[in-house]
Formats: structure tokens, sequence, C-alpha cells
């Protein structure tokens, strides 16, 4: 049985970050991952799809031009530009050698294949046996779900993988899920001249989100010419390579040439191996304790964790495991400040609690909220058309602390990050109004929210 330091099962960023780190710092590293070393965010997720925003959002200002700065005689949408760099700048065509060299180069070693915990120290891959004596990290990621729809198996449909590998896209499309995926990606491909229709089983849009948001990001898809179906779940699809038919529960039928399956992200510990050391066979997620270990010697990173499904808290937890690892002092996981954002334009960027998850709180803490239109701003006003949005602050009055914030509008996910830092670190209420905010900046309407403060709601 070969045996190493290190073993990592799941190279996606917080796994290659621990990999390679650990590497550099002189311990035998195993990695492994049966995709690409990388794993989704490189190479179907974070970069790919950002890219197709910033794409779609070019469009969208060049059509805003009309009645602001001049006039644009006609705006023609280009797909093979997006697709061109998706494969060209962030996926050399969907090849991880740079990846794999990197790595290599600081001396661990790579396998292509199927990664399983076999129990404590030891690792199974495709069948070969594999010794780690500091510990083995599982970064296992997770896949996108596929609901339980009749005859959904028996038509082919994209998820955002298939979408980020696109050389072209549909005339027209059905978005099941209207959560932050299924958003994003439907307004790039209206953005590009696909007919585009959303279909959300919960009663709204972003549901995790505030209500605001929801109301917001909906009269924006309606402006843009998408049409959204809320509170009515598909209940049967038929179709072939070229066009589907998907009927819902309400008995609506909705035809397309393409079907997006956005409906969320599912993890299996089990899968991995972890009910080997002690993790539930019906786990959906691993639980770790705040140092991220799941079991002595046994530690799991990532979407595997139930935490967040964001690269940046897979990073986070990376950087707590190699600290773990290699004795350096640092704080535990901290929770409570992990901020998210939706990229649709409008953003919708979110840190802490929601209104309703501080009011569903079991802790008898009264609740205080303000909202602050960004239109009511001067930044706001200026920027004018594609400025929809507004400033949420979430408050415990009696600790005078922040618990959560959301921010809508342009740039939304760079305002955020003062108002993460508040969370985080707990910055007084006080101390937040007596700051000073520049002018005229978009997160200066935090100034207005806070001043908005008022009482228990």
């Amino acid at each position: 049985m070969e045996s190493f330091d290190i073993i990592v099962v799941g190279m996606g960023p917080g796994g290659e970050h621990v990999a390679n780190t650990l590497a550099e710092r002189g311990l035998r590293v195993l990695g492994v991952d049966h995709g690409l070393l990388g794993g989704e965010c490189p190479y179907w997720g974070c970069i790919p799809t950002k890219m197709m925003v910033r794409a779609a959002d070019a469009l969208a200002e060049a059509r805003r031009v009309d009645g602001l700065a001049g006039s644009v005689a006609d705006v023609t949408p280009d797909w093979s530009l997006v697709a061109r760099r998706i494969r060209d700048e962030a996926t050399d065509g969907w090849d991880d050698q740079v990846a794999v060299e990197r790595f290599t180069q600081k001396g661990g070693t790579f396998l292509r294949g199927t990664g399983r915990v076999v129990g404590p120290g030891r690792v199974d891959v495709d069948g070969r046996p594999y010794a780690a004596g500091l510990g083995i990290v599982v970064n296992a990621g997770s896949r996108a779900a596929t609901p339980p729809i009749e005859g959904l198996d028996k038509v082919p449909f994209w998820t955002n993988r298939e979408f980020a590998e696109a050389t072209a896209l549909p005339g027209s499309l059905v978005v099941l899920g209207g959560g932050a995926i299924g958003c994003e990606l439907a307004q790039v491909a209206a953005r590009f001249g696909t007919t585009v229709t959303v279909v959300e089983s919960a009663p709204r849009l972003l549901s995790p989100e505030e209500p605001e948001a929801s109301e917001r990001i909906a009269s924006v898809f309606e402006r843009e010419g998408i049409t959204v179906h809320t509170g009515s779940a598909a209940s049967r699809v038929t179709g072939g390579d070229d066009h589907v038919e998907v009927t819902l529960e309400d008995g609506t039928v909705l035809r397309a040439d393409r079907l997006l399956v956005a409906t969320g992200r599912e993890t299996d510990p089990a899968a991995v191996g972890l009910d080997s050391v002690g993790v539930p066979r019906d786990a959906e997620v691993a639980p770790i304790d705040d140092r991220c270990r799941v079991a002595p010697g046994v530690w799991a990173i990532g979407d595997l964790t139930g935490k967040g499904a964001f690269t940046h808290v897979s990073m986070y937890q990376a950087a707590i495991v190699i600290r773990e690892i290699l004795g350096e002092d640092g704080p535990p996981a901290d929770y409570r400040a992990v901020p998210r954002v939706t990229f649709t334009d409008p953003e919708v960027a979110t840190v802490g609690l929601t209104e309703a998850q501080a009011q569903a709180k079991d802790d008898g803490v009264a609740v205080t909220t303000a909202l602050t239109p960004l239109g009511s701003t001067t930044r706001g006003w200026i920027h004018g058309v594609g400025g929809d949005g507004f400033i949420k602050l979430v408050a415990d009055p009696g600790r005078g602390l922040l618990v959560g914030a959301t921010v809508m509008g342009p740039a939304a996910g760079e305002v955020i990050g003062a108002l993460a830092v508040a969370v985080h670190a707990e910055v007084p209420l006080d101390r937040l109004r007596s700051m000073i905010y520049a002018y005229p900046t978009f997160h200066r309407g935090i100034e207005d929210a806070l001043a908005e403060l008022g009482q228990p709601s």
C-alpha cells in the first residue's frame, strides 16, 4: 500500500488549495479527482458563468444608451464571442494540464480516478488502496440535482455544464428553477435573444433572499421579456433532441427548443466513503466541527459540509484545515457572516440573516429592519436606468448590532463587503452611524438605512 502524508479526495478550489499549500510545505500529498483538477468553479461554474454575465450586461448597457447618452442603431448579440472566451481564456478547452502541472511541480502526486474513504487513514482509488499518515481531506463537491419529474430521464436537457459548453444558444428555453443559477442563466440567455420561460415551484424567485429582492427581480424579468411561472412545479416532461414540452402542475403546457434544469445542487457523503468514519449513510451533508473535522484525522470542506455551496466557503474552510494539519494557530470557523451574491442585473447580495430568518430564531430577540430604495440615494438617482434596487438592514436592537443585510443593485456584490465586515466583526450600530460614507456612492445608502432603523417589528 503506497503511503502519503495527506490524501485530498476532490480537487475543487478548496481541495486544490489544501493540496498545493501542503505540498509546498514539504508534505507528501496525493490529490485525487475523477474530473478536472480545479472542479466545477473554473470550468463550468463561477468563472464561465460570470463571463456570460459580463457579456450579457454589456448588451444591456448598450441598449440603455438611448435616452441616457445618445442613440444606438442596433445591438447584435454574438454568443460565439462568449463561447470562444470561455473555451480559450477560462477553461483551456476544458483541459486541466496547467493545474495538474502546477500541483505536481510543487511535489504533489495527482491521480485521475474515483477516491473513497474506506477507514481512518485509508483511501481506495478505483480499487487500489492508499494510506494517509497525517490524515484525509474530503472536498467531494456537489452535482446538479435532478428533480423527480415524469419523463425527465428520457429527455435530453442542459445543466449549468452544458450551458457553459454551448457554442450556440437555442431560440427558446424553459428553465426549471428560479434560484441563483436559474435566474443568472435565464437573464443571460434572454439578453442574447433566446425566448426564456422560468418555472419556480416556490411562491417567488430567489426564495432564500428577501421578498423585496424577489419582487424586483420579477419586475426586471418582465421588462426584459422573460416569462415567469411561480408556485407551480413541473409535473411531466416530453420531447427530443430539438424540442421539449413541459407540463406544470396547474395544467400549463410550455414548449421550447431546449430545457435547462437548475433546481439546486446535491451532495452524498456516503458516496465518498464518509460512512466508514461514522457519518450516517443517509446523511445529506458531512457533519463537521468548528475545525472542519468529521472524525479524527478526517476533514471535510466545501459543498459537502452544507455551510454554503460557494467557492469562498470552501477556500475559507481550506485555510482552517491547512492550519490544523500544520499545527498553526488560528480562529475556528465562524459562519455568522457568510456572504453570497446572485449575479443577475441588478445583483442581489446578502450576508448573515434575512428578516425572516432573524424572526424565526427562538431566542426572544426583537428584530428591527430598515430598507432604503437605491433610487432615493444620490448615486442611484444619477445612475438612472438599470439602477433597480435597495439596501436592507436587519438588526438586533438589544445588542445594537447588525445581524444581516441585503443589497440589490449595480455592484451590490461589492457594496455588501462593508456590511459583511459589520456583521462578522459585530461593529456597533452607533459606530456604523458615526462613520463617513463617500459621496456620491451606492454604499452611502447604508448610512440612510442606518438612520431609518426603528422599533422592533
